[in-house]
């Protein structure tokens, strides 16, 4: 029988690189599983929407919509149910985080900002008007923390508290208390993000002194879809 589907779902941008960088890991699922249609969707800002790439399937070709988001928050919660209702052949897999792959890699990117051992990360997510996307950003922070000397806090770009600036200035606040500041604690955003595009281009506007590259690009992404995709599978099996 041949495989299902994968639905890469994303949430869309209008920035080039960022949309570059999003079907790079497209590529790479295909190249990582050959003979596997892997079929491009999101839920914002760019086309195709994913609930008329869900419609356009023969009916009874099974699917499995893996998110190319970092966390539970309305999309995959709302978005995601909503476009696959009426289609029970379509499954959804949770979305990439948290994930300790995840977390190696955050870590590598703050290594390669030059991060010293008293300065303060801020893991900065893109924030969710959900609950989960905040537990699920803590539970990120956490598996960073775990890698790291530093101090690691979270912060959100938007439908989130503490939002990055406010969690930049009570970030450097703590260090100056603990007196790390005067060695050159810094205040590092740890930019959990997939690409470039409009929340990761307010993070520099936000009083940091370093800000990390986002997530993208690297294959581990791609690794993590192939997994959500293969346990939705196995489970329906």
């Amino acid at each position: 029988m041949n495989s299902p589907v994968l639905i890469a779902c994303a949430h869309g941008t209008r920035n080039v690189e960022g949309q570059a960088a999003i079907r790079q890991v497209m590529a790479e699922i295909e190249a990582l599983r050959p003979g596997l249609t892997v079929v491009e969707a999101y839920v914002d800002v760019q086309e195709p929407e994913l609930s008329g790439v869900v419609a356009g399937l023969p009916e009874g070709t099974p699917a499995v919509v893996v998110p190319l988001l970092l966390s539970t928050g309305y999309h995959v919660k709302v978005d995601i149910p909503k476009a696959i209702k009426s289609r029970p052949e379509v499954s959804a897999a949770p979305p990439l985080g948290p994930d300790p792959r995840l977390a190696e890699l955050l870590a590598a990117r703050l290594r390669d900002s030059g991060l010293g051992d008293d300065d303060g990360v801020l893991l900065a997510a893109a924030g969710s008007s959900l609950p989960d996307g905040s537990v699920d950003s803590e539970e990120q922070a956490r598996q960073l923390a775990e890698l790291l000397p530093n101090r690691v806090r979270v912060a959100y770009g938007a439908s989130a508290e503490p939002n990055v600036p406010d969690g930049v200035a009570a970030l450097r606040a703590e260090l100056a208390d603990a007196e790390l500041t005067e060695d050159g604690g810094r205040v590092v955003v740890s930019s959990y993000l997939l690409a470039t595009g409009y929340f990761h281009d307010q993070l520099s506007k936000a009083g940091a002194d370093v800000v990390t590259a986002p997530l993208l690009p690297s294959p581990v992404l791609a690794e993590i879809a192939l997994e959500r995709y293969d346990a939705v599978v196995a489970a329906r099996s």
